[in-house]
């Protein structure tokens, strides 16, 4: 019998615990990461019974993610990335240097050096990308311009984040951890080294790997053999993942979403999503267990005001900044609350910087502990507050002045069709609309949509359809039919609040992704509401019916 079996039993007991906690948690009405997180307390070392291998767990859940970051590559574009740099990049910098400060101010506070400041609030800065994308996909909106939004953020935080794990080692000694004097000259070119590595490997990808991995994609799917092209895709991502952190220190994360995003050039690309899909949800389970894991509860008992601390900079004080800084930009109300609250927990990145904290003597046990804390309340918390988010975005709009003099004017149109959302399912209405010769205006707050509607000679306006002046604007009130195109079911359900008052007799369609958010859009007035694996199987039944009462053409002898 082997020995060495502390794989097999990371992933075995691993995963069965997460099933029953998981299951045990839907029971009771809980997310089911909960019931993650308690599996990985269940095997950990503070807990009586088996104890699993932390560093195997670890590096199981660092799988997860990549596949993850892998899968969230192919939905995106080169364009996307540009396209949310407006609101990612300054609103990332801006809420890391805050949150920063704050925690650094906090640990003052409680009598901690400097140095144990600056590990606490840069690991409280960055949001988890696990807990971020099942936030996103859950509700339907990682292919929508506020995921992208909050992917673009995350991305920007996982590149500071690179150079902060590079500079800590040097600046070390200036924050009161081990090492003698801080050599300037060797942190210049430390940086400098880490800047030309991110950069050329983004160029490498950029170029080289637009081509070359679309062509390698085509070349395989020809061969016809579904486990290779399998093969194909995770070589791919855990390929060039590994690349980018060994030669040229970008995190595994980053180097797999890149890897993404030049595969979701190839025409194979939702195949290989496809393929990639249960490996991610596997590996991403483990990466609950494994935060379980290292999660000391005595620090609940031991220090609960510091753990409320910890978890109100990261709930709330993220979370304001945040929203704050969206709406500076002149984002919508909508899309700073969304992209807020998904940003509003931490993960792997704040335990790797812890790691390194303490292996600096930078960072007390106690602060690893309040980290990991921080850490298990928001990500706990999270999906409660996905769910106020319909209560926030009612209040945000009661509180928005009626007077908007930027947007356009009313369409002037009379016993049309409103469509509200124009990502790939609103393009296929309006072209369905326009064959038809069915008048119509497009409501859209994705100003690069925007433009691509109005060079098309729609009608269309600007601005969240949860406002009432932007539905008065499209002409909801002279409307004879609202069609809800956008995949955010909460967001649906504070349109359509709007549109039955302003015309309670409109001929309301709207699509959803399960049946309880179809319940709801129903009781809340929608005349139709699609949802999408149902309408699927009602198409194909009618297609095999019609083929099976189609006469049988008979075959030449």
């Amino acid at each position: 019998m082997p020995h060495h079996t502390d794989l097999i039993a990371a992933l075995a007991i691993g995963l069965t615990l997460a099933f029953f906690g998981g299951l045990l948690a839907t029971r009771l009405r809980l997310p089911p990461l909960v019931g993650y997180l308690l599996a990985g307390l269940a095997i950990g070392p503070f807990t009586p019974g088996f104890v699993a291998n932390p560093h195997i767990a670890a590096q199981l859940s660092e799988i997860g993610v990549m596949l993850l970051m892998f899968g969230v590559g192919l939905h995106f574009s080169v364009g996307d990335l540009l396209a949310v740099r407006r609101l990612a990049v300054p609103g990332a910098l801006l809420r890391i240097a805050v949150i920063t400060a704050v925690g650094a101010a906090a640990a003052q506070l409680w009598g901690w050096p400097l140095g144990q400041g600056v590990i606490l609030g840069l690991a409280l800065s960055v949001a988890s990308t696990v807990v971020l994308l099942r936030a996103l996909e859950e509700r339907g909106t990682l292919d929508t311009s506020n995921g992208k939004i909050a992917v673009g953020w995350l991305v920007v935080e996982d590149l500071v984040m690179v150079l902060a794990l590079v500079l800590l080692p040097a600046l070390a000694p200036l924050l009161g951890g081990a090492g003698g004097a801080p050599d300037l000259g060797a942190l210049g070119l430390s940086l400098a080294t880490t800047t030309g590595k991110m950069v050329l490997f983004v160029g490498v990808m950029m170029v080289a790997g637009r081509r070359f991995i679309p062509w390698m994609l085509a070349r395989v799917a020809r061969l016809g053999s579904r486990e290779l092209f399998t093969l194909a895709v995770l070589g791919t991502a855990l390929g060039i993942a590994y690349t980018a952190g060994t030669l040229f220190d970008v995190s595994f994360a980053l180097g797999a979403f890149l890897a993404g995003v030049v595969a979701s050039e190839s025409k194979f690309s939702h195949q290989v999503a496809q393929d990639a899909l249960p490996f991610q949800d596997a590996f991403a389970v483990l990466f609950f267990v494994s935060v379980g894991m290292l999660f000391n509860p005595a620090v609940l008992w031991q220090s609960p005001l510091q753990v409320l601390a910890t978890a109100l900079i990261i709930i709330v004080g993220k979370t304001l900044v945040a929203l704050l800084t969206l709406r500076l930009l002149r984002a919508s109300w909508s899309t700073a609350l969304t992209v807020a609250i998904s940003l509003a927990q931490i993960g792997e990145f704040s335990f790797i910087l812890a790691t390194l904290g303490r292996d600096l003597e930078l960072l007390s046990a106690q602060g690893q502990n309040l980290i990991l804390a921080g850490a298990i309340i928001s990500i706990v918390l999270n999906p409660f507050l996905f769910r106020l988010l319909p209560v926030f975005e009612a209040w945000a709009a009661r509180r928005t002045p009626a007077a908007h003099p930027e947007l356009p004017a009313p369409v002037g149109l009379q016993g049309h069709a409103v469509l509200v959302g124009y990502g790939r399912v609103g393009r296929l209405i309006a072209s369905r609309l326009q064959a038809q010769q069915v008048p119509f205006a497009v409501i859209e707050e994705d100003e690069r949509r925007l433009e691509e509607i109005r060079a098309q000679g729609l009608p269309a306006v600007y601005g969240d359809a949860a406002r009432r002046e932007v539905l008065s604007r499209a002409g909801v009130t002279q409307a004879q039919a609202v069609i809800l195109a956008t995949p955010d079911s909460l967001q649906s359900q504070l349109i359509l609040e709007q549109v039955r008052d302003l015309n309670p007799a409109v001929h309301v369609t709207a699509r959803t992704h399960d049946e309880h958010s179809q319940q709801a859009l129903l009781a809340l007035g929608a005349s139709d509401v699609l949802y999408g694996e149902y309408e699927l199987g009602l198409a194909m039944g009618d297609h095999v019916l019609a083929a099976l009462r189609a006469p049988v053409t008979p075959t030449a002898p």
